[in-house]
C-alpha cells in the first residue's frame, strides 16, 4: 500500500476559519484528509502525490493573503502505525442530531443512540468531525432510504454508506478510488454488521450501467464539476443527488453545471461556510 504524508502545520495567529481556509486549499493539490489542532491543522496526501513547489506556494500565498505565519513539520506514515497516530490526535466520539453516535472501537463509556456507528480510520476521510461529512450525515438522517439503491462516491471510510444502509436503504455500494479508503471501508462494514454493502475501488468508471435512487458524493469541487454528468447519468427518475467539499462561494459553479444536466435543486446545509447541496433529477 501507498504511504502518507502528515504535516503537523502551525498558524500565528490561528483561528478555525484560517485553518480551513488552509484545509480547502490544500485539498486542491491533493491533499485528502485534516484534523483540526490547538494551534494548526494536521493534513495528510499520499506519498507520491506531495509535490513541493505546489504546497510551498500554499502556504505563502495562505501566510501572505491573510497575514499570519505558517511553520510545519512533516513525517512519513506507514500502514501500520495509522491507528495509533489517529488515537494520538484526538479522534473523538461525535453525535449527530442527537441520534447518530460516531464512534471508534478504541471508545467507551458512551451514550446510547440510535445509530451507533464504529470507524476505524487508517487514512480514510469520514469521521464526521469535517463540516461536510457532518452535514451529510445529517441530510442521511433526514432523507427517506428504505429499499432504496444507494451510491456513497468517494466513501473513505464508508460512514455515509453504513448510515443509509442502517436507515434501511436496499442495495448500497461504496466506491473510492484509494487502496487504503477500499481496505478500512470493508474493514468498517464488517465491525457494523452491515456486510450487504458493495465495496469497491475505482472512480466513476465503476459505477456506469448502474442506477442509483440516491447518490452521495462527498469529494471537492473539482471532481464533483468533472464527474457529475456521470453521477447523474446513474440516476434513476426522480433521483438524489447529494454533493459537498465545497464551500458556499463556490455553489454558484456546481449550481451552474447541474441545472444543464437537468437537476433542480431542492436546498443546502451549511456549517463553517462548507455546504451539503440537494439536487433532484
Amino acid at each position: 500500500m501507498i504511504n502518507y504524508l502528515r504535516f503537523a502545520i502551525k498558524m500565528n495567529p490561528f483561528s478555525e476559519y484560517l485553518a480551513d481556509i488552509l484545509a480547502y486549499e490544500l485539498g486542491a493539490i491533493g491533499f485528502e484528509s485534516f484534523e483540526l489542532q490547538e494551534d494548526g491543522v494536521s493534513a495528510f496526501i499520499q506519498e507520491p502525490d506531495w509535490k513541493g513547489a505546489l504546497f510551498s506556494e500554499v502556504i505563502h500565498d495562505v501566510a501572505k493573503l491573510y497575514e499570519t505565519q505558517i511553520s510545519f513539520k512533516k513525517e512519513r506514515i506507514v500502514q501500520q502505525n495509522w491507528n495509533e497516530e489517529w488515537e494520538k490526535h484526538y479522534f473523538k466520539p461525535i453525535l449527530v442530531d442527537d441520534v447518530c453516535l460516531i464512534r471508534s472501537s478504541f471508545h467507551t463509556n458512551l451514550p446510547n443512540a440510535k445509530y451507533d456507528i464504529v470507524i476505524d480510520p487508517k487514512m480514510s476521510f469520514g469521521t464526521g468531525h469535517h463540516e461536510t461529512t457532518s452535514l451529510m450525515l445529517r441530510w442521511i438522517l433526514e432523507e427517506v432510504l428504505v429499499d432504496k439503491a444507494v451510491l456513497d462516491m468517494g466513501c473513505g471510510t464508508a460512514v455515509l454508506a453504513i448510515l443509509a444502509k442502517m436507515r434501511g436503504a436496499n442495495k448500497v455500494w461504496a466506491v473510492d478510488i484509494d487502496e487504503w479508503c477500499y481496505v478500512n471501508a470493508k474493514e468498517n462494514i464488517l465491525v457494523n454488521a452491515v456486510d450487504t454493502i458493495q465495496v469497491f475501488q475505482g472512480g466513476a468508471e465503476v459505477v456506469d450501467n448502474e442506477k442509483f435512487d440516491v447518490i452521495f458524493a462527498n469529494i471537492n469541487l473539482n471532481v464533483l464539476l468533472e464527474y457529475m454528468p456521470q453521477y447523474v447519468a446513474c440516476l434513476s427518475k426522480n433521483g438524489i443527488l447529494f454533493m459537498s467539499g465545497f464551500y458556499l462561494s463556490d455553489l454558484s459553479h456546481i449550481h451552474d453545471l447541474a441545472i444543464k444536466l437537468g437537476l433542480r435543486q431542492i436546498g443546502y446545509k451549511e456549517k463553517n461556510n462548507w455546504i451539503a447541496v440537494k439536487y433532484c433529477l
